[in-house]
């Protein structure tokens, strides 16, 4: 018997810009044409049917006039897009045209479209290159940093309709992109509802590392939903600041990532079982009210503080209580796909007062919290 041993010690440098401003397609251009991705000349750009006229198109006929070979990909808009299935489509619509390794991927929309597109360039080819243009607020604060990139799971029952969620950002790989473009002028093209739901994350952020930017929200918050130069700079920057001093410590989520988890066990799981009605930020503010509700619960902050929190989400004109069409025990139920469950036990990172969170021990961000406990608190919303 013998042992081959195969050394493959690595040393990457995954480091990316994040530029953000206003009409950035000319700059996206401009850098391809100056070598961002060096010698690639042939683009695959993803995006979903309500970016496809707005910016998709634009940039794709930019990209054309420049001599660069682009061919357009869309999928249906919303989070159930998101779904091996699609990615499939997408990749064999891919082969048919012609891609091969020697291509890139440009995602231009929201935060379902970087997540999807993110990963098919992981997988592609066993990886090509990829950059983010985001143009939701969600997607500037929530895909921007860190390269997390997934799809959603179903049950497929073989009518459509009945399709039933099984896990959410379950199946996806880490994939960092060559470079995010925050395009703050897109933000105005979005409904009302839309720019809400982005600001849920924003909110997040703040709460779990930044008092300063949370009471920045609460003062500003009107100019920011009028989108006010130096309000709307100011999210982008500080979201991207947060969630970057985060990953830097953590990159693959063996602990302290777990943060950016905040109120998503409720929220994802609100998500799933509303069947998408609600909006991902929609969620994630009743799952906000559900975590500072436990945290009040158990003395990690003031019921004064988890009110404050409760009640900027609402200016917002965001749900911190779960609608009446969703059933409770199946939503207790569906907390068990959450990607923090450990050895079958539910597990939540909770808000520290304002602008932190809950160190349980070195490293470890996230606390088992029995069922009963997790139904008492979704009962009271």
């Amino acid at each position: 018997m013998s042992v081959f041993n195969v050394e493959l010690k690595k040393v990457v440098d995954d480091s990316y810009d994040i530029e953000m401003g206003y009409r950035l397609e000319d700059q996206l251009v401009e850098d391809l044409e100056t070598g961002l991705l060096g010698k690639i000349r042939k683009f695959a750009v993803i995006t979903d049917s309500n970016v496809l006229d707005l910016y998709a198109k634009p940039i794709s006929e930019k990209l054309s006039k420049a001599g660069f070979k682009v061919e357009l990909f869309v999928f249906p808009a919303g989070e159930k897009s998101k779904t091996r299935q699609t990615k499939a489509k997408i990749e064999d619509a891919m082969l048919e045209k012609g891609f091969r390794r020697d291509c890139a991927v440009i995602a231009i929309g929201g935060g379902v479209v970087t997540d999807l597109a993110g990963f098919l360039a992981g997988t592609y080819g066993r990886g090509v290159p990829f950059i983010n243009y985001a143009t939701t607020l969600l997607a500037a604060a929530d895909a921007s940093v860190g390269g997390k990139t997934a799809v959603d799971t179903y049950i497929h029952t073989g009518l459509v309709h009945l399709d039933t969620p099984l896990a959410t950002n379950l199946i996806g790989l880490f994939n960092q992109p060559r470079k995010v473009y925050i395009d703050i002028a897109a933000w105005k093209t979005l409904p009302k509802r839309q720019m809400a739901s982005g600001m849920a994350e924003t909110i997040k952020h703040a709460c779990l590392a930044s008092r300063e930017m949370f009471e920045f929200i609460e003062e500003n918050l009107d100019d920011i939903m009028s989108f006010q130069k130096f309000a709307c700079e100011y999210i982008a920057e500080n979201n991207c600041k947060i969630k970057y001093d985060v990953v830097m410590k953590d990159e693959r989520e063996s602990g302290l990532r777990e943060v950016l988890n905040l109120g998503h066990t409720v929220g994802r799981a609100i998500e799933t079982v509303s069947d998408y009605r609600l909006l991902h930020g929609e969620a994630l503010s009743i799952g906000m009210a559900a975590m500072v509700l436990l945290s009040a619960r158990l003395g990690y902050m003031s019921e004064e503080e988890a009110e404050r929190v409760t009640k900027l989400y609402e200016r917002v004109g965001l749900p911190t209580r779960i609608p009446d069409y969703i059933d409770r025990e199946a939503l207790v139920k569906k907390l068990y796909t959450d990607k923090k469950v450990r050895d079958g036990k539910l597990r939540f990172v909770i808000e520290k007062g304002i602008g932190d969170v809950v160190e349980f021990a070195p490293n470890v961000y996230a606390k088992p919290i029995e069922e009963s406990l997790a139904r008492e608190i979704i009962m009271e919303l």
